[in-house]
């Protein structure tokens, strides 16, 4: 293994012992490599799986319209890398259709039939949709936008979404690249004292934890409040600072790290 190999997060590496990406070919060790082949999701959403028996909860999604660049498929399952966030796994053949067609618009609003941030290819603009390159103004205002949204592990839309997946989600409708986890979001924007956190910052709680799982994300509202996707409430809501600190916070760890975008 190459000391690059060593350092590419099997998540988002499309790459197993035996197949893998040809982009990977001298980083890699795989015994064969094969270009990927472009689809995209053809349905409101599609669930990622880790596996191509597909588990408890999926870790990931794919919303309308964006590509999933295929490398292998098994049965009714295909192999393969979300490309807008990087997320590798197995998604239902049936949600995906051929290629990567470019899109014109995004969906902006919450209450139409197809997700926030679904792309789509229209004529003119109707109502609900945004041209390509225009967007949301803060990441915190859209979030607030979706209060209420059922909570689905592995969700990351509109119709139903984990914790990582709202801020994914609001930093997406303004034009922000946004990784998937709760470690990658982590590393986005600057780091600031826990006293100096204002609305709109990151608030991040972190678990050692492998797996995409490894921690818990919100948005700072005020100086006593965080909005964030709760399992256990079954809902992005509103909550003091204080509940979501004594639930997330790992025992023995140096508590939530605060980022400002």
């Amino acid at each position: 293994m190459t000391a690059a190999a060593a350092s590419l997060d099997s998540r988002t590496t499309l790459a197993r012992p035996d197949l893998a990406e040809q982009a990977l070919e001298g980083i890699v060790r795989a015994a064969a490599f094969r270009a990927v082949r472009a689809m995209h999701c053809a349905v409101p959403v599609a669930d990622i799986h880790a596996d191509s028996v597909a588990g408890e909860h999926p870790v990931d999604q794919l919303i309308f319209g964006e590509a999933f660049d295929v490398l292998d498929s098994g049965g009714d399952k295909v192999w393969g890398r979300a490309r807008r966030d990087g997320v590798v796994g197995w998604v239902q053949l049936s949600g995906l259709e051929d290629g990567a067609p470019l899109a014109t618009h995004r969906i902006g609003a919450t209450d139409q039939d197809l997700p926030l941030n679904a792309l789509v290819i229209e004529a003119g603009e109707p109502p609900g949709l945004a041209p390509i390159g225009s967007f949301a103004a803060e990441p915190v205002e859209v979030a607030e936008r979706l209060l209420g949204t059922p909570y689905k592990l592995g969700g990351r839309s509109s119709l139903g979404t984990d914790c990582c997946g709202l801020v994914q989600q609001a930093l997406y409708a303004c034009g922000r690249a946004a990784p998937r986890y709760a470690d990658q979001q982590a590393e986005l924007g600057r780091a600031v004292p826990a006293g100096q956190a204002r609305r709109g910052d990151l608030v991040i709680w972190l678990d050692p934890r492998e797996g995409p799982w490894n921690g818990h994300a919100g948005f700072i509202l005020d100086g006593h409040r965080v909005l964030h996707a709760v399992g256990r409430l079954g809902a992005v809501v509103v909550e003091s600072f204080a509940e979501a600190d004594a639930r997330h916070r790992v025992a023995g760890s140096d508590g939530p790290v605060f980022r400002r975008l």
